[in-house]
């Protein structure tokens, strides 16, 4: 099959590297792409080389430009969070990175302070990632590892290129107690509806309010969008989850966050959803001036009154935090206790603050916070 059900990302150029020459993700390009943007490379480039950090005008071209290449590096790790346990409460998320780059444009993202390659990456070995979290999920296979594909780049807006996640479903299967999750802010699910889970496969939305989605997470699926998906694969078999994350202060927050709850909870009842995280706007200091080169000062994110914090981001107030997270909780638990809420990148002062508990004295989320075997 095909499983082509949605339109092309808008790349304008199109890299293959000799060592990505005869995958299968260079074959599908060039069935999907036409010849003229599409360049086959005389030699590979280094996908872990520092170029430097990248203008605005350079962080958009990257958005456009495509490379295929082979990664040489460690393809699973931990999550950045959990480098940072003496200030923040980690959930023992690890992290498999099959690429580089977002081919969507949020205002907030975190790769404006992150990435220094002026190209949007796949990585076409995935053979070997699969080989590399082969290895630990054979030493660790008894322990409930989280493994999720979003942290640099989108789980699945790309997926109907790559197809990936067909090669990793019936891997995870293999390994029931470890969980898959694909986090993304499309709306690009069809292509892996037909195969078979054993419900250790999670599909999980970034969501903000459409009042958000319309003014910062450009080029994104609509709430309706993403909210239709889940529960296309919620009928399949295939676990859901939520992260409203980066909650984001506006005057009329509480109308519009009160109305994200409510959708999420028209479509869905608790015990549809595994999880739902929450976090609040946060970025690195240097990041600020980017955004502000590329979205200007009528962003809510370029504009909002931060504060330097814990992992030397900028925050909000710790008291707006605990307010955000107060109000959204009450909005979920008012309707059913049975909602597993937890926050992300927090401080075990905000967690006392919002739950009045730190998460491993919270019974439905201690497996979750349960510190796992180290990685070697």
């Amino acid at each position: 099959m095909n499983y082509l059900f949605n339109a092309l990302p808008n790349f304008t150029r199109i890299e293959i590297s000799p060592s990505s020459r005869d995958s299968e993700v260079a074959d599908r390009i060039r069935s999907l792409y036409p010849k003229d943007i599409i360049v086959e490379l005389d030699s590979d480039i280094d996908a872990t080389a520092n170029k430097g950090i990248m203008s605005a005008d350079e962080f958009n071209a990257s958005k456009k430009s495509l490379l295929l290449t082979t990664f040489k590096g460690q393809f699973f790790k931990r999550c950045p969070g959990a480098t940072q346990k003496k200030a923040l409460t980690c959930c023992n998320y690890h992290v498999l990175n099959l690429g580089s780059q977002c081919n969507m444009n949020c205002s907030y993202c975190y790769l404006q302070s992150y990435l220094n390659s002026k190209q949007t990456k796949i990585f076409t070995n995935i053979d070997d990632a699969l080989l590399e979290l082969k290895s630990m999920a054979d030493q660790f296979a008894e322990h409930p590892f989280r493994v999720g594909t979003g942290e640099v780049i989108d789980s699945l807006s790309l997926d109907q290129l790559t197809l990936y996640s067909r090669k990793l479903i019936p891997f995870f299967n293999q390994y029931p107690k470890w969980s898959l999750e694909f986090k993304t802010k499309s709306h690009f699910v069809d292509q892996f509806l037909d195969l078979e889970t054993v419900g250790n496969t999670i599909a999980s939305w970034s969501v903000n309010p459409d009042y958000i989605i319309e003014r910062e997470e450009h080029g994104t699926a609509s709430l309706e969008q993403r909210l239709t998906a889940a529960r296309k694969c919620k009928d399949k078999g295939f676990q859901l989850a939520f992260h409203i994350d980066p909650m984001i202060w506006h005057p009329e927050w509480k109308e519009n966050y009160s109305f994200l709850a409510e959708q999420i909870q028209k479509y869905f009842s608790a015990d549809d959803v595994s999880i739902i995280s929450m976090g609040a706007l946060r970025f690195q200091p240097e990041q600020r001036h980017m955004m502000r080169e590329r979205f200007g000062m009528k962003s809510l994110v370029t504009s909002a009154e931060m504060f330097p914090s814990e992992g030397n981001k900028l925050r909000y107030d710790a008291s707006v935090r605990a307010e955000m997270f107060q109000f959204m909780l009450k909005c979920f638990k008012e309707n059913s206790s049975k909602w597993n809420i937890f926050l992300c990148m927090e401080t075990p002062e905000t967690w006392i603050g919002s739950f009045e508990k730190i998460p491993i004295q919270i019974p439905e989320l201690r497996s979750v916070f349960k510190p796992l075997p180290t990685l070697t």
